[in-house]
């Protein structure tokens, strides 16, 4: 019997389980060990293509992150991550679509599969695993998190597939938000500013604009911190409260020089 047949009143007896993609560095693997920092009552799934960074992810909290190495652009990847979850646990509570790209991008060198890869991460892959995970996420009366960007929010030169995939995903956000309800499936979004991770550092960032973005450094940290929490918290009420129809996506440490996450 898994977490699509059993009652609600017994799901709830057993521990929270939250998958998290793109789980073995960055804001991702931080969201792990946050979510793993809860407590027993809290088992973490975390996903991610390659075995070795999500093995030290999972050595932080041994048996409460459990690493699951698959490729969510994969045509089985998002129904696999919920079928092991479902397989282990018996039910899913939390899905963190964190899983991202950023190759730089100007208009001139677009190439019809870059955009499709880009695209495929960032954009497909997240739709898939919420429909894969949406009967469990019923039976549980869950949360989906979707971590989108500030460029989402205001486009970004030489990178605009990217930031148009953020965006794409804010508006799912505020769709799902009024879909779902009559589920119970509470949806929200947050939109992160500079934040420091190996996302970033491998971008082509403007050198002038790289040093401003360095003197910001205790603030990204901050603003690191507070996105983590934030995603952590997002099956607490106060944060459902605050994901209303139509105003799902909420910016932290919004920077108008902002690098994505």
């Amino acid at each position: 019997m898994n977490g699509t047949t059993r009652t609600r009143e017994a799901v709830r007896q057993d521990p929270r389980v939250v998958v998290v993609t793109g789980a073995g560095t960055g804001i991702g693997q931080e969201t792990a060990w946050a979510f793993a920092a809860q407590g027993p009552e809290v088992r973490v799934v975390a996903v991610g293509r390659r075995a070795e960074p999500l093995a030290e992810t999972a050595s932080r909290a041994p048996g409460r992150i459990v690493p699951l190495a698959v490729d969510i652009t994969a045509p089985d990847g998002p129904e696999a991550i919920v079928r092991e979850t479902l397989e282990r646990f018996g039910r899913l509570d939390v899905l963190v679509n964190n899983a991202g790209i950023a190759p730089p991008g100007p208009l001139g060198d677009y190439t019809a599969e870059g955009v499709g890869a880009l695209l495929a991460t960032n954009l497909t892959a997240p739709v898939l695993l919420g429909q894969a995970a949406l009967a469990a996420l019923t039976a549980s009366r869950g949360v989906i998190v979707n971590v989108s960007t500030a460029v989402g929010q205001r486009g970004w030169p030489t990178n605009s597939v990217y930031a148009a995939g953020k965006a794409a995903i804010d508006t799912i956000t505020r769709s799902w938000a009024v879909e779902l309800a009559p589920r119970g499936i509470r949806v929200v979004a947050v939109a992160p500013g500079a934040i420091e991770t190996p996302i970033a550092g491998a971008l082509r960032i403007a050198r002038e604009r790289l040093a401003v973005l360095e003197r910001r450094i205790a603030a990204q940290h901050e603003a690191r911190d507070r996105l983590v929490a934030a995603i952590a918290a997002a099956e607490a009420e106060t944060l459902a409260q605050g994901a209303s129809p139509g105003q799902g996506v909420a910016s932290v440490a919004a920077d108008e020089a902002a690098a994505p996450a």
